[in-house]
């Protein structure tokens, strides 16, 4: 007899990730939840070799599949369009699953008719946020929707992310041109397609949080938000308020941009720099802490740099 399909497709793209991706099976493996199957996606990964090795011992119970690199959102595409299952769980290669994860996420999808769940996660790694949960440093509050998406009232975990195949394949899937935040448009693709999505606060998951460096890491992380901000404020045929949401989110997103860009120059002593920087940040959105620093720029800028650096190394 033929075995029955999967209710889940395990969708998990691979790049460097040859040293965690035997522990992140693992977790998959050990779900109570026993009607799933797993694809891996080898995105051209430098590590193949390696990650082939790591592979071998469960290759017969997963789907093991290669192609150039092109992405991540690729990567999840090419595993998308290969799926049997009704719903697509995402997992990133470095992440844990937690073993009633699965049975938890459709039990909440069904007993809800939801379109798509998220769930939280209690960050782990070498990081000061190491024993906190996703939701304490990305809070989700209220329904989700458009607006709570872009405003980021709602901040979605992709590994915590089960969603209906169906939806996914009506809207297009991830946008393969868009090298990060992929995953976010395509939330907001979903909702605006009428996905029914929530959320649930039970830690489920593990996520290896990477904290970004006081180098450029952080800024180019704010580069490609707004990117991906601009894509949709140009591309969507937005309704008035949906543009003004979107619009308002841009304006944040840039001002915070200013203020990383001013902690750089402030780091490296380039106080003229960083002063115009914090002055533009402290125009969007204005602060007593920025208007401080102003101030102190003006008139003991070493003072402020000795600060700064004294506390980002504390972090």
């Amino acid at each position: 007899m033929q075995a029955s399909p999967p209710v889940v497709s395990v969708v998990i793209p691979a790049y460097n990730v040859a040293p965690y991706i035997s522990e992140t099976l693992r977790s998959v493996f050990a779900q109570t939840f026993a009607g799933y199957e797993v694809i891996v996606v080898n995105d051209g990964s430098p590590d193949t070799e390696d990650l082939e090795r790591e592979l071998a011992p469960c290759l017969n119970r997963i789907v093991y599949l290669k192609q150039e690199n092109q992405g991540a959102g690729a990567a999840r595409n090419a595993g998308i369009m290969a799926a049997r299952g009704d719903f697509i769980a995402f997992l990133d290669a470095d992440d844990l699953w937690l073993p009633d994860y699965l049975s938890e996420q459709l039990s909440f999808i069904r007993s809800n008719d939801y379109d798509l769940v998220y769930a939280d996660a209690l960050l782990f790694g070498q990081s000061p946020l190491a024993g906190r949960s996703f939701m304490q440093i990305a809070p989700s509050n209220g329904h989700v929707s458009f607006q709570s998406l872009i405003s980021g009232q709602c901040n979605v975990i992709t590994s915590g992310v089960v969603a209906r195949k169906r939806l996914i394949l009506e809207v297009g899937m991830f946008d393969e041109q868009l090298r990060n935040s992929q995953d976010f448009e395509l939330w907001v693709r979903l909702v605006r397609h009428g996905a029914r999505a929530s959320y649930q606060r039970k830690v489920l998951l593990r996520y290896r949080y990477h904290e970004n460096s006081l180098s450029g890491d952080a800024l180019n992380q704010i580069r490609r938000e707004l990117r991906v901000l601009g894509k949709i404020e140009e591309s969507y045929d937005l309704t008035p308020r949906e543009r003004e949401e979107v619009l308002k989110a841009m304006a944040a997103v840039e001002a915070n941009l200013e203020l990383e860009t001013g902690k750089l120059h402030l780091a490296k002593g380039e106080f003229a720099e960083a002063r115009e920087a914090f002055r533009k940040a402290c125009a969007a959105s204005p602060s007593l802490k920025l208007r401080g620093a102003l101030l102190l720029l003006r008139f003991a800028p070493r003072l402020l740099q000795k600060v700064y650096v004294r506390r980002a190394d504390e972090k």
